[in-house]
């Protein structure tokens, strides 16, 4: 089966880095459009907000609450997407998940897959 799991959170200062990854297992197709959306504390599953996306041929869209400061990218051989987080902020504080628009696994396609989600504090 397909998997999505996210790793690289953490706690951290304003200011500080991080980077999270998003390895995409028992898939090896990667024609599709990955992002990462967050969970803000209070916040229920619909009210995810949409981070950042990036296309197969590498086309990248930023919510403006983090354009300039976060940078999406990915590795299709190793079916792996990052978001390099710097200069972050407390209001930044939420779990990120990873999301792919479709994958496909024997001989199906399925549509709008979440990983598990990982934390991400920052104290002010």
């Amino acid at each position: 089966q397909v998997q999505l799991v996210e790793s690289g959170g953490g706690l951290v200062q304003a200011g500080e880095s991080l980077r999270l990854s998003c390895v995409v297992s028992g898939s090896t197709w990667s024609d599709n459009t990955m992002g990462w959306f967050r969970q803000a504390p209070g916040k229920q599953r619909d009210q995810r907000e949409l981070v950042a996306t990036i296309t197969s041929g590498g086309t990248t869209h930023y919510a403006d609450t983090v354009k300039g400061r976060f940078t999406i990218s990915r590795d299709n051989g190793k079916m792996t997407v990052y978001l390099q987080m710097d200069s972050l902020k407390p209001e930044d504080t939420a779990v990120y998940y990873c999301h792919a628009d479709k994958v496909y696994y024997k001989s199906t396609y399925y549509y709008g897959y979440w990983g598990q989600g990982t934390q991400v504090t920052v104290s002010s």
